[in-house]
């Protein structure tokens, strides 16, 4: 398969049944379909899983849908930036065949009654700061692959406990689909492309990077024998004297399980949340 896009208008899709319809015709041809999950506001970190996307499978499917259940009563589910016709336009561009876009009566109807619950991994790290968040994720995603029936899914690798919580919820309940995850695509500065970017200011857009560059600290400390503990306390500090308010984690893990370690001794990855201003920022680096 090429991963030279191709400007196509994607097939749009509101309603379950015929979306299904027209994958079960693809399957039928020999097609692999690909899904990519967004809650839309697509950036070049998007395209990127839609590039990856067109190297794997035949099919590239993107769904649009702003996850009101994995949003805090305090955060920004109103304030979460949406232009789907502008998100349109991208995945043509990206030779995207068809974009899934339910309205939450169509995943949420009014006596909808289930949800998922991931224990373990999805406790620490955002799990500790967002209840429920993970809850909302591993539901969404679960009826998203339902729904879309793909052979493969792909998240972006800067929300990597999502992506592990994911893993994790489709290995438990045998969901016969393969998840991939795609490398954090950066800006020059190192700053990982986010949807949240656009809420900072001038200054705070000049700081942001420092994040990136901490966790690269750590992680050469890592490889020189250095403990997490130490390397993690100065990093902070760092990020606190340079005007980020609040970091609400900087922890080393076991990459597959998320379980802080003090040594890295196998896979092993960096994860951080911070505010600058009013910002949640998240990042991660492996070791």
């Amino acid at each position: 398969m090429s991963s030279q896009a191709s400007p196509v208008t994607p097939v749009r899709f509101d309603a379950v049944d015929t979306m299904r319809a027209c994958i079960r015709a693809w399957k039928a041809a020999g097609d692999r379909v690909v899904l990519v999950p967004t809650m839309g506001a697509l950036h070049q970190g998007h395209l990127s899983l839609v590039s990856r996307a067109r190297e794997l499978g035949e099919r590239v499917v993107v769904s649009i849908f702003v996850n009101p259940t994995q949003f805090g009563p305090s955060e920004d589910f109103s304030r979460y930036p949406r232009d789907t016709e502008a998100d349109l336009a991208l995945l043509s561009e990206a030779g995207v065949d068809a974009a899934y876009c339910p309205t939450v009566e169509t995943m949420y109807p009014a006596d909808f009654s289930t949800s998922l619950t991931v224990a373990g991994i999805s406790e620490g790290l955002c799990g500790a700061f967002r209840p429920g968040h993970f809850s909302g994720v591993a539901t969404v995603v679960t009826k998203l692959v339902n729904q879309v029936q793909p052979d493969t899914a792909l998240f972006g690798e800067k929300d990597f406990q999502q992506l592990q919580v994911i893993r994790r919820a489709v290995r438990d309940l045998d969901i016969p689909v393969a998840i991939g995850g795609v490398p954090t695509l950066r800006e020059e500065d190192g700053l990982a492309l986010s949807s949240r970017n656009r809420y900072l200011d001038a200054d705070e857009r000049r700081i942001a990077p420092l994040l990136h560059r901490e966790l690269v600290t750590i992680a050469e400390g890592l490889r020189a024998g250095n403990a997490a503990s130490a390397l993690v306390s100065a990093s902070t500090e760092r990020l606190i004297e340079a005007g980020f308010s609040t970091v609400q984690y900087l922890s080393v893990c076991d990459a597959d399980t998320l379980a802080p370690v003090e040594h890295a001794t196998g896979p092993t990855r960096i994860l951080v949340a911070a505010y600058l201003g009013s910002t949640r920022l998240i990042d991660n680096v492996a070791v």
